[in-house]
């Protein structure tokens, strides 16, 4: 009887273990960093400066202004598509949509999706497309802005966006989700054309939540 205690106790403890390991699951943070010297109450520590999403200004499909001010305090998820694209951008918001049921009553979490084809997706259109998609309310905005300034903040995303005549609809774009925190800091990437991807940044971002609610996201 007391080797069967010990032996329960012993799965216990693991069960523990486990447990703790789970809930203190951080995710990493992608991009450049530098490290940064500083005197903090007279003393000499190196802190670490992650690369952050510059400052934007675009349009959404209600035809008001969204900048990065508009997303602080918020985890949210960017792409890039363009409404006629015939190819990957389809199957890419089907697989969003599941996204933005799962948090669209979650105030601190929004969907980004940028046009690459401004001269086409005017806000008119990119309201239809949202509508057309069943999306309401403002936890899913579809932007626009000139497109040097959409390929430019791709860069920052670290997806690759670009004209070609020989691909499908003339630009191509890489199908990729990009998780963002608080801090404006990239924190995971996943394939839009997968639904395993996208369950796996549901998941994610469930993590991100819990990260910043148990205070350790810095």
């Amino acid at each position: 009887m007391k080797l069967f205690n010990i032996s329960i106790l012993g799965l216990l403890l693991l069960a523990a273990c486990s447990n703790n390991q789970s809930a203190e699951k951080t995710l990493p943070i992608y991009g450049e960093r530098e490290p940064v010297t500083k005197t903090v109450n007279g003393k000499t520590v190196t802190d670490t400066v992650y690369q952050t999403i510059p400052d934007f200004k675009f349009v959404n499909q209600y035809d008001s202004e969204i900048t990065a001010k508009s997303l602080d305090n918020n985890i949210y998820v960017a792409d890039f598509f363009f409404t006629s694209c015939p190819s990957i951008c389809p199957v890419m918001h089907r697989n969003m949509l599941n996204v933005y049921q799962e948090f669209k009553n979650t105030p601190d979490v929004k969907i980004l999706s940028h046009t690459i084809d401004p001269s086409h997706d005017s806000v008119a259109v990119l309201k239809k497309y949202a509508d057309n998609l069943g999306i309401s309310g403002n936890s899913w905005w579809f932007l626009q802005a000139p497109k040097e300034t959409t390929y430019k903040l791709a860069e920052s995303y670290l997806v690759t966006v670009a004209e070609d005549k020989n691909a499908a609809g003339g630009l191509v774009h890489a199908g990729y989700f990009i998780l963002v925190d608080k801090q404006k800091r990239i924190r995971g990437t996943y394939d839009g054309t997968k639904p395993e991807d996208t369950q796996k940044l549901i998941a994610d971002i469930k993590t991100l939540q819990a990260e910043y609610k148990n205070n350790k996201t810095t």
